[in-house]
């Protein structure tokens, strides 16, 4: 059995005893082996303790004590290298383990690392391929959305009350992987398919536009204008155990045509927008989609005689190119929506059409309403990276803000970045509606000298003033 260890007591006893014991420092011949019998214990730590009594007396302390335990020297702590983790590939950092290997070093002590905050880990995601074009006409959206406040005497995006966004998005009834979390005495759930490339899907088309509250906070129109399924009833060919052959069934549209998103367009947009659309709310509205290639134009006839009747003029305007985050279902909407969907468990098309239409509904006007003040936040980033899309979209701690009721209903705009954004679509060459964007800055009483400084080297006639 090991001996415990000596207390304090006992080891100053034996530094004593070899003290006594001694001449010039140096114990006399078997005393050592008279301790080691005297005291039971080790040769070793015998040895141990008199050259730790040796070390404090030529630190200039007294050798009449030993008060601390003798330890072992312990492995001196790895340091973090920041250059060379900035110097190794991201392809060599992905995972704990490739850094680690690549900074040789142990998995522990990486993750350690990460713990405390000395090495951050960052999810990247792939954003479009911009080119030029696009960064322009990114930049003069953006600046086509401001307009001045004359009784707050600032520049400000518009309400967009009166835009209408659409997109579409395929569903899945299902997600390839899945975590769950269970008991311990809990069976691990067997999910199958025939096979993982051909999951069941449905592409559905989603209307919204801004909610409009009132002062003291209750929801006028919940802007929620509606979410439709790109289905059809096509009769059963086969009989089954669950139905008869030629029974209806609810089929996916596999092929969206130009065709079929004009036809959902004039049979269930337009209509529920008429249906749902306040009465004090202005009738000129604008539905505003992407460049995709089934998309239809404004001027296609029958679109124009559906929007212009009821006393409604209603119009389709297309985002830049290679931007959804200027579209509020894919900046944060449809997100919202799947979130709330993968918590119903669907097993066939008819369960996953009523799980979205459900999450849709569900969703609060509030949730939608904060979408549109981050297409604004991500607007304001636009202009200060020229267009780009290299940012971040921003935090403003909405949820602070409501339960202080200090809330914007739109963000404000430095004029000064307006000025420079102007400047730099003129020295691009873009000088069609740069006018109107100039008056707003005149109206802002703002400095002019910067414009009429451009406006003089481009050979510009001043335009009259819009008031």
């Amino acid at each position: 059995m090991r001996r415990p260890d000596l207390t304090t007591a006992e080891r100053n006893t034996i530094v004593q005893f070899l003290l006594h014991n001694s001449n010039n420092g140096k114990p006399k011949r078997g005393k050592i082996q008279e301790a080691i019998i005297k005291f039971g214990c080790s040769r070793r730590t015998v040895r141990r303790l008199w050259a730790a009594a040796r070390k404090q007396y030529d630190n200039g302390e007294h050798m009449n004590s030993v008060s601390t335990k003798i330890q072992k020297p312990r492995r001196k702590r790895v340091q973090i290298d920041l250059e060379l983790i900035s110097s190794l590939e991201l392809s060599k950092r992905s995972t704990i383990r490739r850094l680690a290997v690549g900074i040789n070093c142990s998995k522990s002590t990486v993750g350690r690392w990460v713990n405390k905050g000395l090495i951050r880990a960052h999810t990247s995601a792939i954003k479009p391929d911009l080119t030029a074009p696009n960064k322009l006409l990114r930049l003069r959206f953006s600046l086509e959305a401001i307009e001045y406040d004359r009784i707050l005497k600032i520049l400000q995006f518009k309400s967009m009350h009166n835009t209408v966004h659409i997109d579409e998005k395929w569903f899945y009834i299902t997600k390839t992987s899945q975590r769950f979390y269970l008991t311990p005495e809990e069976a691990e759930p067997h999910r199958t398919c025939k096979s993982k490339k051909f999951i069941t899907k449905v592409m559905f088309i989603c209307a919204v536009c801004r909610p409009i509250f009132a002062p003291d906070g209750s929801v006028l129109f919940d802007g929620k204008i509606g979410i439709f399924p790109f289905t059809e009833m096509v009769p059963a060919q086969r009989k089954s155990k669950n139905r008869e052959a030629g029974t209806l069934e609810q089929k996916p549209i596999q092929s969206i045509t130009k065709e079929v998103i004009k036809d959902f367009i004039l049979r269930k947009i337009i209509p529920a927008i008429k249906q749902k659309w306040p009465a004090f709310a202005s009738k000129v509205i604008f539905i505003q989609q992407d460049n995709a290639r089934p998309h239809i134009k404004d001027n296609d006839p029958q679109f124009r005689e559906a929007a212009s009747a009821d006393g409604f003029d209603i119009r389709i305007v297309n985002q830049p190119p290679n931007s959804p985050d200027t579209n509020i279902n894919d900046l944060g909407w449809f997100r919202a929506i799947q979130s709330l969907q993968n918590e119903t468990a669907c097993n066939n098309v008819d369960s996953l059409v009523k799980a979205v239409e459900k999450s849709f509904e569900e969703l609060s006007p509030t949730t939608l309403n904060n979408v549109f003040l981050s297409l604004q936040g991500c607007m304001v980033e636009i202009m200060k990276v020229k267009g780009q899309n290299s940012y971040k979209i921003p935090h403003m701690k909405k949820g602070a803000l409501i339960r202080a009721n200090q809330l914007p209903l739109n963000l404000e705009v430095p004029a000064e970045l307006v000025r420079e954004c102007i400047s730099y679509l003129m020295e691009q060459g873009i000088v069609d509606g740069m006018y109107h964007l100039m008056n707003k800055l005149r109206i802002a009483n703002y400095s002019l000298d910067g414009i009429e400084y451009l406006m003089n080297n481009l050979g510009i006639q001043q335009p009259p003033m819009l008031y």
